[in-house]
């Protein structure tokens, strides 16, 4: 797809409705030759719209207004060229736990948790987040950030976390919740016009902080093995990843897989549909691909649909 494709989706397909100030920013880059010009002059990996919304953020550039916004970005290209080779797309969204818990609370226990594309690893935390799902009584750690999460179909709610014994990460590039400009650049990939998720994103950092995740750099492939022959003895593997696979290639992702399967233990996806074509093929009904959702599955086999963000979750019946 053409950038000002790309650019358009973003605008009608993942942000509208949810940041009005990045809808109008994606849908004037996908009409602007000028600023296309310039974002077509990046690897086509780095030039998603998060990326650079986010780079432009970080770097003090308006966003308010598209005009303005036009102009910062073309004085300030060089700059923001660099920090958008530099940086990467790595939102930690932490109410993605929300949806990963029924799930996570369901298999043997104790859990040894290992995620790939952890980004700072605030989704390794489940047993330390409190959760409201409906208007069920809240459950989980009295003081915990709270993750709310709207629920349809039979979602097994648990009536307890799950307990978490060990948990490692794997990132390419992975953040550190004691550096101040890496928690800066996670405030910066959450939208504008989302106060909740920022408010949310704070609190986790708060509870990694006190508790600092084991988080390895590398690339996936080679390095869960390593990560999952780790695990203590009588806890269960635990591989998962939310909103990652997508940034592999497709020859990528079948090694992941594929691998994976032959791991120990459970492997727990969250990504969009078209991400896993063989988890894709077992859903009870096809997804319309511009809709924003994830298919959550446990060893290949989809469990639910949910909101990218873990705000809601609906349970898939056979």
């Amino acid at each position: 797809m053409e950038t000002a494709g790309v650019y358009r989706r973003f605008a009608e397909g993942e942000v509208r409705g949810r940041s009005a100030v990045y809808e109008g920013l994606a849908l004037g880059i996908s009409e602007d030759p000028g600023v296309l010009a310039l974002i077509d002059g990046l690897p086509v990996a780095r030039r998603q719209p998060n990326l650079l919304l986010a780079a432009v953020r970080f770097l003090g550039g308006p966003v308010e207004d598209y005009p303005a916004f036009r102009e910062w970005v073309t004085a300030h290209w060089p700059r923001l060229h660099t920090t958008m080779l530099e940086r990467r797309t790595q939102t930690n969204e932490p109410g993605r736990c929300a949806t990963l818990l029924p799930v996570l609370a369901g298999l043997p226990q104790p859990l040894a948790l290992i995620e790939v594309g952890a980004s700072a690893g605030l989704c390794l935390y489940p047993d330390r987040y409190r959760y409201r799902y409906d208007d069920l009584p809240p459950l989980g750690p009295a003081d915990g950030p709270v993750l709310a999460c709207r629920t349809a179909g039979p979602v097994p709610i648990p009536e307890r976390p799950p307990s978490v014994v060990w948990r490692a990460g794997v990132d390419l590039n992975p953040l550190d919740v004691r550096s101040a400009q890496d928690v800066r650049w996670l405030e910066c990939l959450v939208w504008p016009g989302q106060p909740d998720r920022l408010d949310r994103l704070r609190e986790a950092v708060r509870v990694a902080r006190a508790d600092p995740p084991f988080l390895v750099r590398g690339d996936l492939n080679r390095i869960v093995r390593d990560l999952v022959s780790r695990v203590p003895s009588g806890a269960t593997p635990v591989v998962m990843h939310s909103a990652v696979l997508a940034y592999l290639s497709p020859e990528e992702r079948d090694t992941f897989v594929t691998a994976t399967r032959d791991l120990p233990g459970h492997w727990i996806s969250n990504e969009a549909p078209h991400v896993l074509p063989s988890v894709a093929a077992r859903l009870p009904r096809p997804i319309p691909r511009h809709r924003a959702t994830f298919v959550l599955s446990l060893d290949g086999h989809p469990l639910a649909l949910t909101d990218p963000h873990g705000g809601s979750m609906e349970w898939l019946t056979p």
